[in-house]
């Protein structure tokens, strides 16, 4: 029970730090830290933080009010903690520019100066940015780095002024309202832990008023108990590092280096040097403890060596400071983890990350793996071909064709393609400043401070592997520091496949030995040199890049899966693609199956606005490309002759009663579609007519009697353009094209010769007859069937109406109007019908024809009315909206798009058992889906329509698409289309709503 409230004590702290963390980018009135440095250990190093602190600054993951900052230690000398501390106090009295400049500045320091000798990996980037297994709320994966910013959002709040000082590779967790801080002095942040962590870690021991009365280093658990240090749940204060200093405190450390509260070169030099090497945990909170005292002070072991230099300054600082005095403040829950040896992070991301799944951990971070596994991963592309052993660890890298990974290993910061990494070791690669690569690799329990002969190297001592191969250690080291961490055993490469050879050759020496002539030849580097030869301003646009190609081929991934948008986005910070991962993602497009490819194109088009116009033109244009490669339709060819001189068609319009939608690209393509439609002839005649006659002029005469135009064509290229919705002839052309009658591009051919080809030139004439733009009853589409049964009977090839269908589909592609089919099937085939496809590019059209009784003819020809809206429709915009929605995996409208063919089918169930009024009502219930499906099929007009002869209907929907034209009822039993006429001849007169003369075409 206790292990359990505390894990949810830690989970809620881990929120409301979360929620500090998020009010502190945006809220203008909360307390933020004034300032946030950082220190390192040369300039490299410090200018890899400043580039992962920008990198945060632009995308508004750290708040903008603080100044942030970070120091190397001057000169690139290693001067200690406590040198660099007195560095960040001489910057900010310099950037101040006035005495006590630290009075009401909150001041966070992070001390991330090390070299990472115990986890070399981290050398260049630094332990600080070093990967944390837990992907932040908002997206990012997080680091150390993060989780101090966040963790530490709360405290400004809680003090007054001061530092906080803080230790780089220690992650704490607590809650800042623990803290209490009297604001003079010090506090020591500390946790409860077991004895038995204590004993590899500083322990406070505290006096009854809760001042820290000694520093235990390093004792045994049963020293600790013998000191009192242990209470009675045999717990002890730990040192986590964390110290609050207040100002007074602040301003007597600054006095060391200055003089008269002005910054003093000569008393900086003499304290930040490498002789002295302060510290700032052994020199500056030494003196502060109840118990201390000069004696002990001078023998504390220091971060260098015993110097008359130290002992100089620790004379001052006592002098200084002893008068302060440090209060203990032990938080509790709370939980400390310490990023240790490699030995110990391997063990936290793998075997201990269940311990902290209420701090989110988890084993798999940012990967293209889904799910759990038996090793971890962060920020690693890791291709279908590769496999990695139980209990490995890779971050930062790619591993691709058939790269085998053993088991317990760590692989950081590399590409590997068709790689065996062995078991147990570390490979880590460097991108040098050199435009060369270093490839290290070691043994996951080497400790690169060990030195020779005894020392651990990849299974063997140092000795033994000098002595494998027939070497001397001068051919490894270059001095007397004959440590792991100085031998020269890694040979660059101008690739960073050529390195890891390099590297796994030097595994085969450490196991099988050589003969060590090729290893003297080499150039080689050690750990040392390559950490100070890699080029840090790599690292960060390296991880990056991984980052955006891992995000890209999880979105990927995610819309395989069937994920919609707004989920397949949360892949992404913020919901935000970046320009890299869009190119990314355009290039992956193109290997994609057709619905991959399109949802890609579209879902862009979503999260991008800046480019949603491009992206959705890319979605519809690829489902037109994909349904014309896939169609079985004519090709262009040279078979084509004028066998009747004059062939006219005349057609009738149809009316969708069910299914509409569910025949439009692409959902007919994945799904299949389900429509029910009827013909219908209009004032008693076919109104949909087209002519082609033979004429003797070498030309292709069109005409379209609707719009009074007519023109003569002797330009290839003018009739192969049929894309533009305002051309007269566009309809005209796209049939041509669809009927293989002119090519679609190219200018092989000639007006002229095509006609000399046909036997003379032709007149292709269409009309719509006194039927208005816009109708919703399909006309475009079924003049369209219309030209292209006219155009092969003219040339002597009738087609099948199914070929029609095709052709026809064709042609809405080549027009870019993405329209389906149930348009051209309602008007080439009289009737009723019941009309289906399965699911494929090239849609297989099954027409079956509903047989109802000769009364339930009658009777639906009696109660059936057209009414017009007086306003006519476009189907271009709404359409895209509608498929658009589809597209993007709105689960609404999939749903809405699945129950209306379910309702085609009982409409046409009800139709052949004679029940009108059953078929009325599922009307009505397609009219409801239809609104939600797009609140755009609807409008005042159309509503105020309904509403006035609502009394006189049985059922209502609209035609076609909505918004105008056509709109079609079905009238209550006794109810006449004369009464209805009346109706809304009284409510709107002469604006041209009005009662259609029509009944259904049998044929």
């Amino acid at each position: 029970m206790a292990d359990k409230m505390s894990s949810l004590f830690l989970r809620q702290s881990y929120l409301d730090n979360w929620t500090d963390y998020t009010k502190s980018l945006t809220s203008k009135h909360i307390f933020r830290w004034d300032y946030v440095i950082l220190t390192a250990s040369n300039e490299d190093q410090a200018s890899a933080y400043r580039s992962q602190i920008q990198f945060r600054l632009d995308n508004h993951l750290l708040p903008e009010s603080a100044h942030y900052a970070v120091l190397p230690d001057p000169e690139g000398k290693r001067v200690g903690s406590g040198g660099a501390t007195l560095n960040v106090l001489r910057y900010i009295r310099e950037r101040e520019g006035k005495a006590d400049c630290f009075k009401g500045k909150r001041i966070l320091v992070i001390h991330s100066g090390g070299d990472s000798k115990r986890v070399p990996q981290y050398s260049a980037c630094g332990k600080l940015f070093s990967p944390v297994p837990r992907e932040l709320p908002n997206g990012n994966r997080s680091t150390l780095f993060d989780e101090f910013i966040i963790g530490m959002s709360g405290v400004p709040s809680r003090i007054e002024d001061g530092m906080l000082v803080l230790s780089g590779d220690v992650l704490l967790l607590f809650n800042p309202l623990q803290i209490d801080f009297p604001g003079s002095g010090a506090a020591a942040i500390s946790i409860k832990a077991p004895s038995e962590v204590g004993q590899n870690h500083g322990v406070f021991l505290s006096d009854s008023s809760m001042q820290v009365e000694r520093f235990l280093h390093k004792m045994s658990a049963p020293e600790l108990a013998r000191t009192g240090a242990v209470n009675a749940y045999g717990k002890v204060d730990l040192d986590t590092g964390a110290i609050l200093m207040a100002s007074d405190l602040v301003e007597s450390l600054f006095s060391l280096i200055s003089t008269d509260g002005d910054n003093d070169p000569l008393k900086f030099d003499d304290f930040v040097n490498e002789k002295a090497r302060l510290s700032f945990y052994a020199d500056f909170l030494y003196p502060l403890a109840n118990g201390s005292t000069p004696e002990q002070f001078y023998k504390e072991t220091p971060e260098g060596s015993f110097t008359d230099e130290l002992h100089e300054c620790r004379t001052a600082v006592w002098d200084a400071i002893h008068r302060y005095r440090l209060k203990l403040l032990a938080l509790s829950p709370a939980e400390f983890i310490h990023f240790g040896t490699t030995r110990e992070l391997l063990k936290l991301v793998t075997e201990d990350v269940d311990t902290y799944a209420v701090l989110d951990w988890s084993r798999n971070v940012l990967s293209t793996q889904e799910g759990d596994t038996s090793y971890a991963l962060n920020n690693v592309l890791l291709d279908d071909t590769s496999s990695i052993g139980e209990g490995s660890y890779v971050e930062d890298s790619y591993l691709l064709n058939g790269t085998e990974v053993g088991a317990g290993t760590i692989v950081s910061n590399l590409t590997l393609e068709g790689t065996k990494v062995p078991s147990g070791v570390v490979l880590h690669g460097l991108k040098l400043a050199e435009e060369q690569f270093a490839v290290r690799i070691y043994g996951v329990t080497d400790n690169p401070k060990a030195t020779y002969p005894d020392g651990a190297f990849l299974g063997t001592t140092l000795r033994e592997f000098l002595d494998k191969n027939h070497l001397s250690p001068n051919d490894v080291w270059e001095d007397d520091d004959r440590s792991l961490w100085k031998a020269n055993l890694f040979a660059p490469a101008d690739s960073v496949a050529e390195a890891v050879e390099n590297a796994l050759l030097l595994y085969q020496m450490a196991t099988e030995g050589s003969d060590g002539n090729a290893f003297r030849q080499a150039e080689r580097m050690s750990f040392y040199s390559s950490f100070n030869s890699a080029s840090t301003s790599e690292i960060l646009p390296w991880q990056n890049k991984i980052n955006n190609r891992v995000r890209a081929f999880r979105f990927i991934k995610a819309i395989k899966n069937g994920e919609p948008c707004a989920e397949a986005a949360m892949i992404f910070p913020n919901k935000t693609v970046n320009s890299k991962i869009v190119r990314i993602l355009l290039e992956r497009a193109t290997e994609q199956d057709f619905s991959t490819k399109i949802r890609i194109y579209h879902y862009l088009a979503e999260l991008c606005p800046h480019l949603a116009e491009d992206m959705e033109h890319k979605c519809f244009h690829e489902i037109s490309s994909s349904i014309q490669k896939a169609s079985d339709g004519a090709v262009y060819g040279d078979t084509f002759h004028i066998e009747k001189e004059d062939v006219l068609i005349e057609l009738p319009v149809r009316v969708n009663w069910g299914g509409g939608w569910s025949d439009t690209p692409p959902y007919c393509n994945e799904h299949g579609g389900t429509v029910l439609n009827a013909a219908v002839r209009l004032g008693g005649e076919l109104p949909i007519k087209v002519r082609i006659r033979k004429i003797s002029e070498p030309v292709i005469r069109l005409e379209s009697v609707d719009s009074h135009q007519v023109s003569d064509h002797t330009d290839i290229a003018k009739l192969q353009n049929c894309s533009n919705p305002f051309d007269p002839y566009a309809l005209h052309k796209a049939a041509l094209i669809a009927s293989g009658v002119i090519p679609q591009t190219g200018d092989a051919v000639s007006v002229e010769s095509l006609t000399r080809r046909f036997g003379g030139g032709f007149h292709l004439s269409t009309e719509v007859v006194n039927i208005p733009r816009g109708s919703g009853l399909g006309t475009s589409s079924i003049l369209a069937a219309a030209c292209v049964k006219a155009i092969y009977e003219c040339f002597g090839q009738p087609l099948s109406d199914s070929e029609i269908y095709d052709r026809v589909l064709i042609m809405e592609q080549i027009m870019s109007t993405g329209g389906g089919w149930q348009d051209q099937v309602g008007g080439l085939t009289p009737g009723i019908k019941f009309i289906s496809t399965e699911a494929g590019l090239c849609q297989k059209i099954s027409c079956e024809q509903v047989k109802i009784s000769p009364e339930t003819l009658k009777e639906l020809n009696d109660r059936f009315v057209l009414i017009y809206t007086g306003q006519r429709r476009l189907a271009r915009n709404l359409l895209r909206q509608v498929v658009g929605k589809y597209i993007s995996g709105n689960l609404f409208s999939v749903q809405v798009l699945h129950d209306i063919q379910v309702l085609a089918r009982e409409m046409k169930e009800s139709l052949e058992a004679g029940d009108i009024d059953a078929f009325a009502h599922l009307l009505n219930q397609h009219w409801e889906l239809s609104k939600k499906l797009d609140s755009g099929c609807t409008n005042t007009c159309i509503d105020q329509i309904f509403l006035s002869v609502e009394d006189l209907l049985e059922g209502k929907m609209i035609c076609g698409a909505g918004g105008g034209g056509f709109l079609q009822c079905v009238l209550k039993k006794g109810v006449t289309k004369e009464e209805a006429e009346q109706r809304l001849h009284q409510m709107f007169q002469d604006s041209g709503v009005a009662v259609w003369n029509s009944e259904l075409y049998m044929g």
